[in-house]
């Protein structure tokens, strides 16, 4: 990538230079030399071309590999223990992770790519034009640029003050505009009950009305900075001409023809708005890079001695509450959860119930007291089944096995017969004859095709296969009374 711009730069220079070669040739009315300046200008116009497609290329390449990598990055602290879960419920402060994770970064490493060849060559040029400025024109030229630079360097933040707080507010209400569509998407089932188009017709029109007013701002804001952006990019062509004006006037190139002064008109031109312009990359080479906060989540460290082994959790004077709220809902709970032993849970709405699996689970923290787990999350410890089915996307087969990441044993062999078995116990074999199979691919979104019962049960069914030492289930009214 460096010796591609470094060369690509080079390059641009000769092709810069080339009217002013154009120039002098024609005044000399020098045939044979105006051919074979022709032959070299298509020469370099194909090797500019060239190059900067490849550099193109090579920007490309480096966005996507930068987006693999801080995408995986990103995943990898995303699903880290709960803390997708913390993010998308429990953190009220941080707005639209899935925007952030898919758009912003992809954004970033985009806008980084093409940053990438101007931040290599940015050095060299500019002290290759102020090289080649002073040398035409004293340090006039040089000095006068920088100065443009600094003056348009100001008035550029002064004018960006005010655009950066409603951009970024444009862009938390796009992630809450695309958010309301997907939860319609999500539950459109539900809304259909309700017969609710016409509220949420109203409100998703709210949200819309609420972008496209931040939007009307944001470019009332843009219209000075284009101004501004605008002015400084033509001044720019004139300073040219003023700078190389001063030596012309003095008398310095009094000797030289009138061919040989455009021509020198000209390449000055050219060098004094290239260094101009490359003074102005380093504006855009300014970011801000956001960094990215990891979250961790509070664990109690068991007391010294061997727990026993048939025991789960044993909880000693907890208490808890909503993290949004200061009234507790379960107060001094001493209590000790063995194997073999079945807890009925029950209550009226809103006294702690599903709270109870929640701060066992880690979702929540204990106010007070603790939590001692003595075994491990997952099939081979404690599993719990949420209130709400969970359907991944997946074959019928990953549907059960989940969590799960691996499908062990290989499809085709007893494991066959143990998950139909399990379908069949919990009264969802009728959904094998639908796919077709446990492992035949399906265009449908689980949540659409499937009865809030069925989801119920196959989940059920996924408790069976899995066979945790543990399960911590939410009752569902409807699968009871089946």
């Amino acid at each position: 990538e460096t010796l591609v711009c470094l060369t690509l730069q080079l390059i641009i220079y000769q092709v810069g230079v080339l009217p002013s070669r154009f120039y002098n040739v024609l005044a000399d009315k020098d045939y044979s030399g105006f051919k074979s300046l022709v032959g070299t200008a298509m020469v370099l116009i194909l090797i500019n071309s060239t190059l900067k497609s490849l550099d193109q290329y090579i920007c490309n390449q480096m966005y996507v590999s930068w987006r693999k990598t801080l995408t995986e990055s990103l995943h990898t602290a995303y699903f880290q223990g709960r803390v997708y879960y913390t993010l998308n419920v429990l953190r009220e402060d941080i707005d639209n992770p899935d925007q952030r994770i898919s758009q912003d970064a992809e954004r970033l490493c985009k806008q980084m790519s093409t940053m990438a060849s101007r931040l290599i060559v940015s050095p060299f040029t500019l002290t290759y034009y102020t090289y080649h400025c002073f040398y035409s024109t004293g340090w006039i030229g040089p000095v006068s640029i920088f100065g443009y630079f600094v003056i348009g360097t100001i008035a550029n933040k002064i004018l960006m003050g005010p655009i950066v707080s409603t951009l970024f507010e444009q862009e938390k209400l796009e992630g809450d505009f695309r958010f309301k569509h997907m939860q319609i998407r999500v539950n459109a089932e539900s809304a259909a009950f309700y017969r609710a188009g016409k509220v949420e017709h109203m409100r998703t029109d709210r949200r819309l009305q609420a972008l496209l007013q931040t939007q009307k701002s944001l470019i009332n804001k843009e219209l000075w900075l284009y101004i501004g952006v605008n002015t400084f990019d033509y001044l720019g062509g004139f300073l040219s001409y003023i700078i190389i004006a001063i030596p012309i006037f003095t008398g310095i190139y009094d000797g030289l023809t009138p061919g040989e002064l455009s021509a020198l008109i000209s390449k000055n031109a050219f060098v004094c708005i290239y260094l101009i312009n490359g003074f102005s990359q380093l504006i855009d080479l300014s970011t801000t890079l956001s960094d990215v906060a990891g979250y961790t989540h509070r664990y109690h460290t068991a007391s010294s001695g061997e727990s026993p082994v048939d025991t789960a959790f044993i909880l000693d004077h907890l208490s808890y509450k909503s993290p949004d709220s200061d009234q507790l809902l379960v107060e001094d709970l001493s209590l000790k959860i063995s194997q073999g032993v079945h807890l009925l849970v029950v209550g009226n709405t809103g006294t702690g119930k599903t709270s109870l699996l929640r701060v066992l689970n880690r979702l929540w923290e204990a106010h007070s007291g603790f939590v001692q787990m003595t075994t491990c999350f997952g099939p081979r410890g404690t599993l719990f089944l949420p209130q709400k089915p969970y359907l991944t996307d997946g074959t019928l087969r990953e549907q059960v096995i989940y969590p799960l990441k691996d499908i062990y044993p290989e499809s085709g062999s007893v494991d066959d017969d143990r998950i139909i078995q399990f379908l069949e116990l919990a009264g969802v074999s009728s959904i094998l004859k639908r796919t077709g199979g446990l492992d035949e691919r399906v265009d449908w979104n689980w949540y659409d095709v499937l009865s809030p019962g069925e989801m119920q049960r196959l989940s059920f069914a996924r408790l069976f296969y899995l066979q945790p030492k543990y399960a911590g289930v939410l009752f569902w009214t409807s699968v009871m009374y089946s």
